[in-house]
């Protein structure tokens, strides 16, 4: 086992390794506990190196034998790997290792998944397989041998040869040995062809377990639509003869964009309409189309070294998110975007976790996938889109790939790329990627002589890794709208530089009311006390009219809160005028009714100087939510009957959208008739997304109790509805019940703490479920401890991820604190921790 308490890893200490690799063999003789692995590797000095020595990183291997060129030698072995003397000539290093897939619960190298072969490399899981430099700046060509069971065996690239029993595969295009991968299994393919731009035909696979084949074809057509749209917007062709994608059950994240042979998350590709909801479909849509476009921003471009892993996963978050934009509707996603940003990399910013874009230094790398690395980074690459415009971006990306296809590169190396193609100079545009935080920027107006002028400040407080924050680049997309609602000018893109600057807009009629941060064209909180019911009914920004609603609802909110007044009627009026608004996208009107979420509300609070109660927050919630349904009850049961689809099932943002509006409404008809509605559509319900809300209907109407179990012994045998099953319990569940739910969940006989799926669905529903987790009892901290201390011997990873649910703990009540701090100290003190729950606890406490 690795140090639990290991040094600490500094972006300015990166050297390039000491040797080139020419090309690597492998061959796997696969056996469940006892695999053996030989590598045979041609190494050559690298002269741009000035550190020579020939470290191989390698853990939990057993060594049968080394070699340089035939002659065996002794290798110096520790828990990290190997070290030897080798010639100063080019050399060809072999050895045999025997590793242990079986015991490998950790998800992390080569292991069983139900008995299929699989593996996961990123970040540094090959060096779990066999002893090589596994480190993203070292790349080269591979050829794979596998000798195994019956069945389909599969690795990178295209396929060489097979006979009874094995296979070969060669991947001619260089890449690191984190995009290494290989499955081996009874597995059943989903087949299908695609033939691009460039003529080449490329046959498609999507392998399943046997049963699973039904729920295929969405996966596969959304493959073939990332790929039509990789070709017409940034001009990328697949560059292989075959593109495979492999479901597995046990996976610690979404998916991976190994080089030719993607593996998934089952959840992350398999549906259906009986099966899988709206937000699946859109779900998986955009998880394949994420790692098919890392083909090229990630594959055939890859990182430097870890600390560089915004450059491929900020730039591929912000094309799959143009990919969605494009295939469904462009306003619903940019809110849904900027919705997960606030819900998750936020709080992130605003905590102990904080840390840049591209960070300074890490101890364990698995800590840092996080919503900073990935959905900031995607803002920072649409700042710089929206700065230097469409077309100017097209070019720069597309000399990005001319001049780097094949390297590992930097964030210097990306923006160079944007300096000379634009001339821009992007030294203060770097500093989104250095520092730390999230700013805030204010605005004040003025209004003389026809002339209007807005004054906008930029801050950004210190941070444990930013000290003394230096003023960004900040693109606001502004636009102005007369007295009566009517656009005075349309959006402008202002460059906040400074500190604090002056704006002016001569020609001005009268004083017009200001649309700021349209698009949210940056990622920062906006304090400005605009005329948000104005705004509400007159915006022409689709986001800027959502955030109306939004600062309205939280105004609202935070009134309720903290002086115990009635909800605000300019809200309630406003949203029962928009839903009722047919000629609004459903979808659109749906996203208007969210309320900021409840962890939103508290850090709200907690910048305004109060002390957030959990239940407090959870209570002006629902009395908002009643206020809203009271008002509009003589209308909803014919709003609800006019957005029910009539035609067939699709998965489409039409259909969607019309099924979203109507879960939607069906909320707010339930508190009216009790559930009666909710009964009868989960009766007729033909399709997961409207079984689901109508179940969840019931249970917060006390009606669950026979649903459940009816849903429970229909879906039994399937494991991703039931990992619905367990998580809508546990996020309907009233506060008081939220823990005790979830811990009589972890005793059913169902529910399989090792699969990381089973574990999020439940005890993950309980860290989201803000009031619930957060009980004045104590309680759910307590649960959530138990199960880490717990996990955290079999699956680090998945444990770590999981400490975030305690990083705003020093937001709340000195009671709170306390019982949270007890928590922290007793996952501390746990024997054997591992070195990335160590970190992640350490860096939570120290806050």
């Amino acid at each position: 086992m690795r140090d639990a308490s290991p040094q600490t890893i500094f972006l300015a200490d990166y050297n390039p390794f000491g040797f080139r690799i020419e090309e690597v063999h492998l061959t796997f003789d696969l056996a469940p506990s006892a695999t053996r692995v030989t590598s045979r590797i041609r190494f050559a000095p690298n002269a741009q190196a000035t550190d020579k020595t020939f470290f191989l990183h390698g853990e939990n291997l057993s060594l049968i034998s080394a070699k340089i060129d035939g002659e065996a030698v002794t290798p110096t072995l520790t828990s990290e790997g190997l070290t030897c003397d080798v010639p100063s000539i080019p050399f060809t290093w072999e050895c045999e290792v025997q590793i242990d897939p079986e015991a490998n619960t950790a998800l992390k190298g080569l292991y069983l998944s139900g008995g299929m072969y699989c593996t996961q490399c990123e970040a540094e899981g090959f060096r779990k397989i066999t002893y090589y430099p596994d480190r993203p700046d070292v790349m080269s060509t591979f050829t794979v041998r596998i000798n195994g069971p019956h069945g389909t065996l599969l690795s990178n690239g295209n396929p060489v040869a097979s006979g009874d029993g094995w296979a070969e595969w060669h991947d001619p295009w260089p890449k690191p040995a984190y995009l290494f991968a290989l499955v081996a299994g009874e597995l059943v393919a989903h087949r299908d062809t695609f033939t691009t731009n460039e003529g080449r035909k490329v046959d498609l696979a999507l392998y399943v377990r046997p049963g699973d084949e039904g729920k295929c074809a969405f996966g596969m057509q959304a493959l073939k639509d990332s790929m039509i749209w990789d070709e017409k917007v940034y001009g990328r062709a697949y560059d292989l003869d075959v593109f495979n994608i492999v479901a597995v059950d046990d996976f610690n994240m979404g998916a991976m964009e190994n080089k030719g042979l993607n593996i998934f998350n089952a959840s992350a590709v398999l549906a259906s309409p009986e099966t899988s909801t709206d937000m699946n479909f859109e779900r998986i849509e955009a998880i394949i189309a994420h790692e098919y476009f890392h083909n090229w921003t990630g594959n055939r471009i890859t990182c430097r070294d870890w600390f560089q892993l915004c450059l491929k996963e900020g730039l591929t978050v912000f094309r799959d998110s143009q990919f969605t934009a494009d295939m469904r509707s462009a306003p619903v996603k940019r809110i849904s975007d900027v919705i997960d940003l606030r819900a998750r990399q936020f709080p992130e910013d605003q905590g102990p976790l904080s840390h840049p874009v591209r960070p300074e230094s890490f101890q364990e790398i698995n800590n840092f996938y996080t919503a900073t690395v990935y959905e900031k980074g995607a803002e920072v690459i649409r700042m710089l889109q929206t700065l230097v415009g469409a077309d100017a971006y097209s070019k720069a990306v597309d000399l990005y790939f001319d001049r780097h296809d094949g390297q590992a590169c930097t964030i210097e190396d990306w923006l160079r790329v944007f300096e000379d193609s634009t001339g821009r100079d992007l030294t203060q545009f770097k500093r989104w990627y250095s520092q730390a935080g999230t700013p805030t920027v204010s605005v004040t107006d003025g209004f003389a002589d026809g002339t209007y002028t807005l004054t906008v400040t930029q801050s950004l407080p210190p941070s444990a890794t930013t000290s003394d924050p230096k003023p960004q680049v900040i693109p606001l997309a502004v636009g102005l709208l007369a007295p009566d609602g009517t656009e005075a000018m349309g959006t402008q893109i202002l460059e906040l530089t400074d500190a604090s600057q002056t704006f002016t807009f001569p020609g001005m009629a009268a004083k017009p009311v200001p649309s700021i941060l349209r698009g949210f064209s940056a990622p920062v909180v906006l304090d400005h006390a605009a005329d948000h019911g104005f705004l509400l009914a007159h915006d022409t920004d689709p986001f800027n009219r959502w955030e109306a609603a939004q600062n309205l609802a939280r105004a609202s909110l935070i009134s309720t809160i903290t002086k115990g007044t009635a909800p605000d009627e300019a809200w309630l009026s406003g949203i029962a005028k928009l839903l009722a608004d047919d000629t609004l996208d459903p979808a659109y009107r749906s996203l208007m009714l969210d309320l900021p979420s409840q962890s939103a509300l508290a850090a709200e609070l907690h910048r305004t100087g109060h002390t957030p109660d959990p239940d407090a927050i959870w209570d002006a919630g629902h009395a908002l939510k009643y206020a809203l349904s009271d008002l509009m009850a003589d209308d909803l049961p014919a709003l609800y009957a006019a957005n029910q689809v009539q035609e067939a099932y699709a998965p489409d943002a039409a259909q969607s959208g019309m099924r979203a509006l109507g879960s939607t409404l069906l909320t707010l008809l339930t508190r009216q008739d009790g559930g009666d509605q909710a009964q009868a559509q989960y009766d007729n319900a033909d399709n997961m997304t409207l079984q689901l809300s109508a179940l969840a209907n019931l249970i917060r109407a006390g009606r669950g109790d026979a649903a459940l179990s009816q849903f429970e012994a229909q879906w039994k045998d399937d494991r991703l509805v039931m990992d619905k099953w367990f998580g809508l319990q546990v996020s309907t569940a009233d506060p008081d019940d939220a823990a005790d739910t979830a811990k009589a969940l972890t005793k059913h006989k169902a529910f399989n703490w090792k699969n990381p799926n089973r574990f999020r669905a439940t005890l993950g529903a309980l860290a989201g479920h803000h009031a619930g987790f957060h009980a004045k009892d104590g309680s759910g901290y307590a649960l959530l401890a138990d199960w880490l201390i717990t996990l955290d011997p079999v699956n680090p990873q998945t444990t770590a991820r999981m400490c975030a649910a305690f990083q705003t703990w020093r937001r709340y009540d000195g009671i709170r604190q306390s019982m949270i701090q007890k928590e922290l100290e007793r996952i501390a003190n746990t024997p054997g921790l591992s070195r990335d729950t160590t970190e992640m606890i350490t860096r939570i406490r120290e806050a």
